[in-house]
């Protein structure tokens, strides 16, 4: 049997979890306080979020589960979802648990005028997916912690004309150093993102060796990051760290080596060499390609 919660207000996210509600909008969650709760014979939970949700979990009550993939989770990392996302818990044993850790919520309303509201867009993390929470550092904790606590400092203030700006900003740096932290943790974490980094090479050689681009047309990041499980925002991400490229660039790049092998060492026409790269139209291919080599394919190849 499966079970769906929808979290779509602050206020009922605060009773779910016997917390008081300061802000219609913005609240900070000690699951500490909350109810012990019982699994029963419930399979699984869906959540479904109306809201901006960032949690800090200090037990692991179950496997998460994001998309078709199981998420990097497990006690002491932050999770983050964006309205409109969907996750399943999975009961891992059945019987009872006592909520541990912190949440942040806050509604999309709230961020209106604001400069939150304007970098937003910004904080990827949010739709990043498997194998993606970000996982802390002691040091790191402790600033999560301080964040949280001056936002719920802002929260108990009676309101005032200062109180929108505050609480904001702080939301604000909280994202900000989470961004500071996932920048680390795209270091640290180097041995396992190498080997994405090898396997998207290899996928994006062996993609011009079959007839995919017949098929499907050009690669794309979205393609190669379903096909190593990844969201495209941390699979870019991660690329653009590792090779100072964005995803697409990369990809192109690599278009354009494909395409200088196949312009100077075969005798296919253009119109070929466009329609086996993938090209709907072999004008895109010319333009691209010149773009980048600074020739046409035809010009490139009477240079050489």
């Amino acid at each position: 049997m499966e079970t769906i919660v929808n979290i779509d207000n602050v206020s009922d996210y605060n009773t779910f979890n016997n917390h008081k509600t300061l802000h219609p909008l913005v609240s900070v969650i000690d699951f500490s306080k909350a109810h012990e709760r019982s699994w029963g014979d419930v399979e699984s939970i869906r959540f479904q979020y109306g809201l901006y949700t960032v949690f800090l979990k200090d037990v692991k009550c179950g496997d998460m589960v994001y998309g078709r993939h199981y998420y990097d989770y497990q006690a002491g990392t932050l999770v983050f979802f964006a309205p409109g996302q969907v996750a399943e818990m999975k009961n891992p044993s059945g019987g009872t648990y006592q909520p541990m850790g912190y949440g942040l919520v806050f509604h999309a309303d709230f961020m209106h005028g604001t400069a939150l509201g304007k970098a937003m867009q910004n904080y990827k993390f949010f739709n990043y997916q498997t194998n993606e929470a970000l996982h802390l550092s002691d040091d790191e904790r402790h600033m999560i912690m301080d964040c949280f606590h001056k936002i719920e400092f802002e929260l108990k203030q009676p309101v005032d004309k200062h109180s929108k700006k505050l609480i904001a900003s702080n939301i604000e740096l909280f994202l900000d150093y989470c961004e500071r932290f996932y920048d680390r943790q795209f270091i640290t974490r180097d041995h396992p993102h190498k080997g994405i980094l090898a396997r998207f090479e290899e996928l994006l050689n062996a993609y011009f060796l079959t007839e995919k681009p017949q098929n499907i047309g050009l690669p794309s990041v979205a393609y190669f990051a379903e096909e190593l499980h990844l969201s495209a925002n941390y699979f870019g991400d991660l690329i653009k760290k590792e090779t100072g490229q964005s995803a697409k660039e990369y990809i192109q790049t690599k278009i354009i080596e494909v395409a200088k092998d196949k312009v100077f060492g075969t005798d296919k026409t253009v119109n070929e060499i466009a329609y086996e790269l993938g090209f709907k139209y072999p004008q895109h291919f010319t333009r691209v390609f010149k773009q980048r080599v600074g020739y046409t394919p035809n010009e490139f190849k009477n240079l050489n």
